[in-house]
């Protein structure tokens, strides 16, 4: 299961009403270290799709949500769990870390 874009319009039936695990990822073209992440995260989408969605949202696109994420730095991943908050994780780190940190949160 490749990653799902999620918008401001699309992001309570996406991730709060979602009846698994979903991790976003706040990211923008612009960003290095976002570019850098993006396939390690389809890869755990991939490996973790029965587990988890991935989701990506474009802060420049999509203002509303991560305004009231208080989204201050990119790439952050945040982890929802029934329509819930649970974890967060800034920056860029190589895939193991970030599978090994998505599965500790699940």
């Amino acid at each position: 299961m490749s990653t799902v874009n999620v918008t401001d319009e699309s992001f309570k039936a996406d991730v709060l009403e979602s009846d698994k695990p979903v991790l976003v990822d706040f990211w923008a073209e612009w960003c290095g270290p976002c570019k850098m992440i993006a396939p390690a995260l389809e890869e755990i989408s991939n490996e973790l799709g029965e587990q988890v969605t991935i989701a990506k949202m474009d802060i420049m696109e999509n203002t509303g949500i991560p305004a009231e994420m208080g989204v201050q730095s990119i790439p952050l991943m945040v982890l929802f769990k029934n329509g819930q908050a649970v974890a967060r994780k800034v920056g860029a780190a190589p895939k193991s870390q970030l599978k090994d940190w998505i599965e500790s949160e699940l």
